[in-house]
């Protein structure tokens, strides 16, 4: 199973900061085989081009401001037939534009989620403290979120084995 964790961000804006944080904690974890660790920053064409590569999974890791709390966590599953259309920006990430830049090369990952942390703040370098405080329980959610992914590619291993042995129905 190949999965990719992307952080996204820029360390100079304060909680835009968070996808690099939770990807430098990351680095420091001992993950599954498989399973790569990327700080892309600000570089939406490189995180364009690494989704164009076979990934059975991707996590996004970015701050999302949806209007609770600072340091609140979601994992959001962004509908991948609804990207829009690519707007090409070099100076900048957004990562629905970097997927609708993959999207529109012909590759889709098979499955991708964002784990976003929302912020309390856009100036200044480092963290807000709450932000800080959600980055190791962050860091948890994408290890499980591993694991299920790994649990999830293990019983789609046993029924396509099923299938060709005949014990799997049709």
């Amino acid at each position: 199973m190949r999965i990719l964790i992307a952080g996204i961000g820029n360390i100079f804006l304060g909680d835009d900061g968070f996808g690099c944080e939770v990807i430098r904690r990351l680095v420091q974890r001992e993950l599954p085989a498989g399973v790569r660790v990327v700080d892309f920053g600000i570089r939406g064409f490189d995180l364009a081009y690494a989704l164009m590569e076979r990934n059975d999974a991707v996590i996004l890791v970015d701050a999302v401001p949806r209007g609770e709390e600072p340091g609140t966590l979601y994992t959001i599953q962004p509908d991948l037939d609804q990207l829009g259309e690519v707007n090409i920006e070099t100076h900048g990430m957004n990562p629905v534009k970097a997927l609708s830049l993959a999207s529109a090369m012909g590759e889709k990952p098979a499955r991708i989620l964002l784990v976003g942390c929302e912020p309390a703040c856009f100036d200044g370098m480092g963290l807000s403290p709450a932000v800080e405080a959600a980055a190791n329980e962050a860091v948890s959610m994408i290890e499980e979120l591993i694991a299920e992914f790994a649990r999830e590619s293990a019983h789609e291993g046993e029924r396509m084995e099923d299938r060709r042995s005949g014990k799997g129905g049709r």
